[in-house]
């Protein structure tokens, strides 16, 4: 049994949630967001709540229970108050800025790194800081990442692009005799 699958969900007021066929759609202040569930759990909406029951008793379809759940519950948090990571880039001479729909990194390479923000994401780029926001969990986290994985940070120095929260574990170097 899945713990966070059994539980209901409660819609709260300003949000609503509609269903038609495998594609579920949550409307609230912030904006708009749908996806596609496959019928493997019957998602029934009724006086303000969600509640989500397996079809068939496998191991595939109790696996995704609790994972519907997680996303639904995502979807209307985002609706209601957008997710946002923030990037930290230390290093001399390293830079970031956003011209239009773009990013614009130096990090140390012989040219810029140019990248595409996603539709859907806010992006701002103030001295060494990025904070990347928006009502998808999903498409925040993975764009945050994708931005991240350019220059993660080195063991030595710390140099590199970082989360805000993240510490980063050096090690010692070369020592001198």
């Amino acid at each position: 049994m899945s713990r966070i699958g059994k539980q209901e969900i409660l819609i709260p007021k300003g949000v609503e949630v509609t269903k038609s066929g495998n594609i579920l759609k949550v409307v609230g202040s912030k904006g708009i967001l749908t996806k596609i569930f496959r019928d493997d759990i019957t998602i029934n909406i009724e006086n303000g709540l969600i509640t989500l029951n397996i079809k068939r008793n496998d191991r595939f379809s109790k696996s995704l229970w609790g994972t519907y759940a997680s996303h639904i519950k995502n979807m209307i948090h985002g609706v209601e108050t957008p997710y946002q990571k923030k990037l930290i880039l230390e290093g001399v001479g390293f830079k970031s800025e956003v011209k239009g729909k773009d990013f614009v990194f130096a990090l140390g390479f012989s040219h810029p790194v140019i990248v595409p923000i996603p539709e859907g994401i806010t992006a701002t780029a103030e001295k060494n800081n990025i904070t990347i926001t928006g009502i998808d969990k999903e498409l925040v986290g993975s764009f945050t990442a994708a931005v991240r994985a350019l220059k993660k940070p080195e063991p030595y120095k710390g140099k590199g692009m970082r989360y805000e929260e993240e510490i980063i574990r050096r090690k010692q170097g070369k020592k001198t005799a």
